[in-house]
């Protein structure tokens, strides 16, 4: 199933970057000590004790603003805690106890939400630990003691964290229904083609309410086979925020693709691809989903014989990481090519688990080096062992070489290539794994 999410919030200028950066392993977030920097909360896959869950960063509460940035960070940061299962909420043990941080917890305690509270910047926990205890005041649990800057006290708080999630859910469980996700920018028709499968043909099965996500899983039967939609569209609370703020989307995305078998990039073809809808794009190719593009309102376009190449090539052009996603043209409010989306999810699905003997591999790849030798740095050369599939799921092959540092990228490309040219591999990318292997007669 999916992983568990984990927000953190506080007001501004707590170290929430700083401990991001911590967990994450790296300087993701910018780090600067002006209130208001975080403004996107970024994302990143954190494991502890072999847990993994998803980490989210947010800009700063600040309850009462009338500060137009602070007011949508806040917006924000609301999502945040709405899709999260558990809550880091961090504070200043130097600037002791505030005002505002009574505030978030007034906001997390309506939430029911676990919170975590930890008080950051404690340098020295036995000079500092009268100023810890001052935190109990708020009355939402213990307070765990960490300096972020010097990741002290973070296995401690970690355990905390990771304390609160559900068993049930960290484990698989046995449900072989594909799922897919229907991801895009805000207003390019994501309700409306579930909508559509639901209202025209009458196949639905059920609705399953996400556990502790905004979600709502639809079961939809086509041709016999049942499909679980993901749809990222609507705001619980659409009054209070404007959707059309592009980082709103983000999280939802990130654990809608985290669920998904297959994603589905819905694209309007009014507006034509745009950089937000490479940002979405990336989420699903960096996790190794199965994609399919969707160009929607494919109807409100006046065509003539050029208009699918010229569409088709700009996509490539923009979505140029992924020559693989497969790109099919629709409309969600007339039910065109809805039939098409079925067959070309199928299809996707059918690739990701696709698994390719070694024996054939080697062949391939025997042939394409004699096709093109290997790359040399300074006098010596790549020499390729050995290739093998170890999984699937995005299909990921392992291959042995005598020196990692001469497998260039695009040799890894021109590769990869060739095995597609043999086994297409559509609408899945396909992930390497290089690995050294000493040569025994040097």
């Amino acid at each position: 199933m999916s992983k568990p999410i984990v927000a953190i919030v506080g007001r501004p200028n707590v170290g929430k970057s700083t401990l991001f950066n911590a967990l994450a392993g790296q300087n993701i977030s910018i780090v600067q000590d002006t209130p208001g920097v975080t403004r996107d909360r970024i994302y990143a896959d954190v494991e502890w004790l072999n847990l993994n869950f998803t980490l989210i960063d947010t800009g700063g509460i600040e309850p009462d603003t009338s500060d137009v940035i602070l007011s949508q960070m806040r917006d924000q940061a609301q999502i945040a805690i709405d899709t999260a299962d558990v809550i880091l909420f961090l504070v200043d043990c130097r600037q002791g106890l505030t005002d505002s941080d009574s505030k978030v917890a007034d906001m997390l305690r309506r939430s029911h939400k676990p919170v975590v509270l930890v008080v950051n910047k404690v340098d020295s926990y036995q000079k500092m630990i009268a100023d810890v205890y001052e935190f109990y005041n708020l009355g939402i649990g213990d307070p765990h003691p960490i300096s972020a800057s010097n990741k002290i006290g973070i296995g401690d708080m970690l355990d905390a964290v990771v304390a609160h999630f559900n068993p049930e859910e960290v484990e698989d469980y046995e449900d072989d229904r594909p799922r897919i996700a229907i991801v895009g920018k805000p207003n390019v028709g994501k309700s409306s083609l579930i909508n559509k499968l639901i209202g025209e043909n009458r196949l639905i099965v059920s609705d399953i309410a996400g556990t502790t996500r905004d979600a709502v899983d639809t079961a939809v039967k086509w041709n016999g086979q049942e499909y679980v939609f993901i749809d990222t569209a609507g705001l619980r609370r659409k009054s209070k925020i404007k959707e059309e703020l592009e980082r709103y989307s983000i999280i939802r995305t990130v654990t809608a693709v985290e669920r998904a078998d297959v994603v589905v990039i819905m694209i309007d073809a009014v507006e034509g691809v745009t950089e937000q809808d490479a940002k979405i794009a990336g989420i699903a190719h960096d996790r190794g989903k199965g994609i399919v593009i969707a160009v929607n309102k494919w109807d409100a376009i006046t065509k003539d014989d050029k208009t699918v190449y010229r569409y088709t090539e700009r996509i490539r052009e923009v979505l140029s990481y992924m020559p693989y996603a497969e790109i099919i043209f629709i409309s969600a409010e007339t039910g065109q090519r809805l039939p098409k989306l079925f067959e070309t999810i199928d299809m996707v699905i059918t690739n990701q688990s696709m698994r390719i003997a070694t024996g054939v591999l080697n062949e391939i790849m025997a042939e394409a080096t004699a096709m093109q030798q290997p790359p040399s740095d300074k006098g010596k050369r790549l020499k390729l062992y050995y290739i093998t599939q170890v999984a699937v799921k995005p299909p990921t092959f392992v291959i042995f070489v005598n020196d990692r540092s001469l497998m260039h990228f695009s040799y890894t490309r021109y590769l990869e290539n060739k095995i597609r040219d043999t086994f297409g591999f559509k609408g899945t990318s396909l992930k390497f794994i290089i690995r050294e292997r000493k040569d025994k007669e040097n």
